[in-house]
């Protein structure tokens, strides 16, 4: 689940861990993102979900649904805010091509992996990804935990 509130980085927004969890990510990507003034406004608050969120590639155009971002009580009133709107991402043509290439194939999709500041402009990091089956989920874990345990050996060792 993402969490908006903790930040990892300095520019960082907000971060997709279950699709960590959930692809073996190949290529990564760097899309610029259409808003809304009132979207960029709740993004500064930190009101952003990127969890249940996936890239459409329809005619040409990539688009991140599923997203939410959860407008402010002090949007405007003239204004209807939608959270959960389909939005546009800006790539170059030779990316999107490459990622339509890549979507054809079966079992690859095209997942959110983050959403950042780059400079006064909102990024998103999208990436190509490959579904784990539940046995690579387990295997990834035991990994992880091997690594922590190492690190721990190693810590105790060096004093």
């Amino acid at each position: 689940m993402a969490k908006s509130a903790k930040k990892s980085s300095p520019g960082s927004i907000a971060q997709n861990r279950r699709a960590r969890h959930d692809y073996f990510i190949e290529d990564r990507f760097e899309a610029g993102l259409m808003l809304l003034g009132w979207e960029v406004k709740s993004i500064r608050d930190g009101k952003v979900q990127l969890a249940e969120g996936y890239i459409n590639l329809h005619r040409g155009e990539a688009y991140l649904a599923g997203c939410n971002i959860t407008p402010l009580l002090s949007a405007s009133t003239h204004v209807i805010a939608e959270p959960q709107r389909v939005r546009k991402l800006l790539l170059h043509a030779k990316e999107l091509a490459q990622l339509f290439v890549a979507n054809q194939q079966k079992g690859y999709t095209i997942v959110p992996l983050a959403m950042y500041w780059k400079g006064n402009k909102v990024k998103v990091e999208i990436a190509l990804g490959k579904g784990k089956k539940q046995h690579d989920k387990r295997a990834t874990m035991k990994e992880g935990d091997w690594q922590r345990d190492k690190q721990r050996l190693f810590k105790s060792s060096a004093h």
